[in-house]
């Protein structure tokens, strides 16, 4: 199997090819509803983590939304 390796808030993870966004935070342990995720500084909304295929070097962030004013 082909793997990938991509970066989540600064830790290493290997994981298989094609893996999407909401895949390697479950796999990561992460409570996904309390995050907002950037890949390469890229905003990703919640209803696009399905669908956003993570590629080799990517770098993910996942951090708390701020609301407010």
């Amino acid at each position: 199997m082909n793997e990938i390796t991509v970066t989540l808030n600064g830790q290493a993870h290997q994981l298989p090819a094609e893996t999407c966004l909401a895949e390697l935070l479950q796999r990561a342990g992460v409570d996904a509803q309390a995050l907002a995720t950037a890949v390469n500084g890229e905003f990703v909304p919640r209803t696009q983590r399905n669908e956003r295929r993570l590629q080799a070097g990517d770098t993910v962030l996942g951090f708390q939304a701020i609301v407010g004013g």
